[in-house]
């Protein structure tokens, strides 16, 4: 995606430097400064502090991981139990995202299949960016399916601007390009469709007002911020024609979790009949499980998170504390958006309904 003319990803490797480099997501809108990964520390403390953060970039981010546990001058060479046990350490820096999971274990096995040591660094760099390129081609893919539902609501209209509303920010600065839940509006706009987003401000660390509010911007996307509490409002007075969320984690039989407040939207879609759709590439599916509520772990995060807001004052970036500083808070990251909310599933290979049978006609291949 273009930011202010220039190609730009959230991740990515800089071959004049051989770095790993990402863009800090903790200062945007206001900065856009470039982090460099150079051991799994560095990597670890990128996933865990949200410098990267959503599904698809954190699983990259873990793929990535694994070179540069092979590159970092401490490394042990070919030792298959150091690997194995810097990999668990990439795994164990955020519970919820399945991508992560997927994206560490895909690029070790990848280089356990090498016992040489250079030809190891090799086949982990080169599986790293097959995870990447291929997390961006399926996004461009969910855009395509998706965007017919917005094509039939834009008819519907006689072409009147479509709302839809969405959730955190699960566009390309969370998922390499395009995006999941965006990747379907950032179609319609190309194809001239006429589109409004309704931006959460997705507290408590506002990655809606902050990052999806900044990357609608720069495409030229119409778009306004609301309060997370506003939703309901808004669909209930006819302002809303579609909602589309993406997803840290889903179960094979359709249980969504997403950044917390995503199952107050469906909540509030479900009572107004209004479309809520997941987009999300499979791998985000968590193959094992049927229960979202009773299997997917939810992080619970520092709660200055929730104590403090950050933003620009007076051209510096501060953070203010709002509640009484005696107030304890807890920070659930994510809930669980149960499967008989869902309107359906957009991914890399179609459209579906949040259903195990639906779900895994489009991906036979995961049948048990």
């Amino acid at each position: 995606m273009k930011v202010d003319g220039k190609d730009m990803r959230p991740i990515w490797f800089d071959k004049k430097s051989e770095t790993v480099q990402v863009i800090d997501q903790r200062f945007l809108p206001h900065e856009l400064i470039i982090k460099d990964l150079n051991t799994v520390d560095d990597t670890i403390y990128a996933i865990k502090e949200m410098v990267v953060r959503g599904a698809p970039l954190i699983g990259a981010t873990g793929a990535l991981g694994v070179y540069i546990s092979l590159t970092q001058e401490n490394n042990k060479g070919a030792d298959n139990d150091y690997l194995k046990s810097e990999c668990k350490r990439l795994k164990n820096a955020r519970p919820t995202a399945m991508n992560l999971f997927w994206g560490v274990d895909r690029v070790l096995s990848a280089a356990l299949q090498q016992a040489d040591y250079g030809a190891r660094i090799k086949a982990a760099f080169d599986e790293a960016l097959a995870v990447i390129e291929e997390e961006a081609i399926n996004c461009q893919k969910i855009g395509e399916y998706g965007l017919s539902i917005i094509e039939n609501i834009s008819k519907m209209k006689n072409g009147e601007p479509v709302n839809i509303l969405t959730h955190c920010n699960a566009g390309w600065l969370a998922c390499i390009e395009y995006g999941t839940a965006t990747a379907p509006v950032y179609t319609a706009f190309d194809n001239g469709i006429d589109v409004h987003v309704w931006v959460d401000e997705t507290r408590p660390l506002n990655q809606g007002s902050r990052l999806t509010a900044w990357e609608l911007g720069k495409h030229g996307v119409n778009h306004t911020v609301i309060t997370d509490n506003a939703g309901g409002h808004i669909m209930q007075h006819g302002m809303v024609d579609l909602v589309i969320v993406g997803t840290d984690r889903t179960t094979r039989a359709g249980d969504v979790a997403n950044k917390i407040g995503t199952y107050l939207k469906a909540l509030a879609a479900k009572d107004n009949d209004i479309p809520f759709y997941v987009a999300l590439p499979s791998s985000t599916f968590d193959w094992d499980i049927t229960d979202g509520i009773a299997d997917i772990p939810i992080e619970e995060r520092d709660p200055d998170e929730i104590r403090y807001v950050q933003g620009l004052c007076h051209g510096k970036i501060k953070r203010v504390l709002i509640p009484p500083e005696t107030s304890s808070a807890a920070n659930h990251a994510f809930d669980v958006t149960p499967a008989r909310l869902v309107t359906g599933f957009i991914t890399e290979r179609g459209v579906c309904r949040a259903t195990q049978q639906d779900i895994l006609s489009l991906f036979p291949d995961k049948k048990k």
